[in-house]
């Protein structure tokens, strides 16, 4: 279904070890979620968009790997990201 879409957030967390995150907000129960976007608005964001629903484990993995690469210290660009989740994004 073209509707269906997952909204997320990449933030760089304030804290001492400022590690990268992500959060699917379409996808947090209502346990989580005010924890959670409390969390992300505390810290600086990085990017943010829609994934499509269809075929999302596949995306998400290629968002994991971004962040593994931002945390071991590269840089962020964003036209190379975009381009990495092509038809994955909504």
């Amino acid at each position: 279904m073209e509707s269906a879409k997952i909204m997320f957030e990449i933030y760089q967390e304030e804290s001492y070890n400022r590690r990268y995150r992500v959060i699917f907000f379409t996808e947090l129960n209502e346990h989580r979620r005010e924890i959670e976007i409390v969390r992300a608005m505390a810290g600086r964001h990085v990017y943010d968009g829609f994934i499509r629903e269809w075929r999302k484990d596949e995306a998400k993995a290629i968002i994991e790997d971004c962040l593994q690469r931002l945390n071991e210290g590269e840089s962020f660009d964003a036209g190379a990201f975009a381009a990495s989740l092509g038809e994955h994004m909504a």
